[in-house]
């Protein structure tokens, strides 16, 4: 397939999301996916794209990188009508300039990138379901200064307060520049809702591969701690269908499962299905907030997703049902991801370590 061809870009393509993604729009689109060492990683790329229901006939791996200009891509593209921006570094303990080279900058080179498109439809900007409740939608089109992103790293920590000033940087650079986005704002997204398979296990993962090695003695938070889950092949489905609404844009679309049960509950679920005990405690967050880590084995990081926030989903809701998409039932979902981590010995599938989505 040659570059003229392409109708989508999809950066982040080796990543979690980015993987199924790519498997979803090639069954009836042209997608290029930028990333490092191209010519090593197509064939293993194409090869899961296949096995996922896509053709990879109609994947084009090229070298590219989100933290250099223009993607750092030989080709112009100038069929692509669709951007998706889904490359970031995913971890917890991130260096602050580490993560906003590549999810701050890297997110302006793609969005700059997206408006030299001639025949651009829509940037999609996939953020996380904790920017709704930051005051992001508020304050979205104005620039932070040093002293807010200064508070912002300390409250959220690298990866999380790199996500937040990159949703920021980009609605400015839209509103200045007149970019037609839409921001897609998954909650924890678990494995695939028919085989539960998975390429990551930093976060929910992490709690699951904790409880069956009988290391989970309490939750932090309480009874209300809600911690929503979508899985991939829904989310993948979801992104794929949104620029084919025109309703879609410039919108924020929260995408996630209403019915996840309450923290402790979910818990206690797994630990029944997996034949583990549940944890013993629910510690109230103030309180290991103030324990050292190594006491608790629980990273400052995480805790910033530990709430009993509710999320309004209208937005994405409307959009599913105008596309006929339905989410699977959750808790099947769950038990088929937690037999999948299980059978697999909590590893990532080969080709994308652990716990990281894809910087592409």
């Amino acid at each position: 397939m040659r570059a003229c061809d392409v109708e989508v870009m999809v950066t982040g393509g080796t990543g979690f999301i980015g993987r199924w993604l790519l498997a979803e729009l090639t069954r009836t689109k042209a997608v290029a996916a930028p990333v490092r060492r191209a010519r090593q990683r197509a064939a293993e790329l194409a090869a899961f794209v296949d096995a996922h229901g896509g053709d990879s006939r109609r994947l084009l791996v090229v070298e590219g990188d989100v933290e250099a200009a223009s993607l750092g891509l030989s080709e112009r593209f100038e069929q692509v009508r669709d951007v998706y921006h889904l490359a970031a570094r995913f971890a917890f303990g991130l260096g602050v300039q580490e993560a906003r080279r590549c999810n701050v900058e890297g997110s302006l080179h793609a969005a700059e990138w997206a408006l030299g498109r001639p025949h651009l439809r829509r940037f999609v900007y996939l953020g996380g379901y904790r920017m709704m409740h930051a005051g992001a939608r508020s304050s979205a089109e104005s620039a932070l200064t040093q002293r807010a992103r200064d508070r912002l790293y300390r409250q959220h920590g690298a990866y999380e307060g790199s996500k937040h000033e990159s949703f920021l940087a980009v609605r400015r650079f839209a509103a200045e520049r007149g970019l037609r986005w839409t921001a897609v704002h998954p909650s924890s997204v678990i494995g695939d809702s028919r085989t539960g398979e998975t390429t990551q296990l930093t976060g929910v993962g992490e709690m699951v591969e904790q409880l069956w090695r009988g290391r989970l003695p309490a939750l932090v938070g309480s009874e209300r701690t809600f911690l929503p889950l979508v899985t991939v092949d829904y989310l993948a489905r979801f992104l794929a269908s949104v620029p084919e609404r025109p309703a879609t844009a410039e919108q924020d679309l929260c995408v996630l499962d209403q019915a996840t049960p309450r923290l402790p509950a979910l818990v206690r679920g797994i630990a029944a299905h997996l034949r583990r005990s549940p944890p013993a405690w629910v510690l109230p967050l103030g309180l290991v907030r103030l324990l050292p880590e190594a006491l608790t084995g629980v990273t400052r990081e995480s805790l910033s997703f530990v709430a009993e926030d509710a999320y309004d989903t209208s937005a994405a809701d409307a959009h599913a049902r105008a596309v006929g998409l339905v989410m699977p039932p959750i808790h099947a979902s769950v038990e088929r991801w937690c037999d999948y981590l299980v059978a697999t010995r909590f590893r990532a599938t080969p080709g994308n370590a652990p716990g990281r989505s894809a910087r592409s």
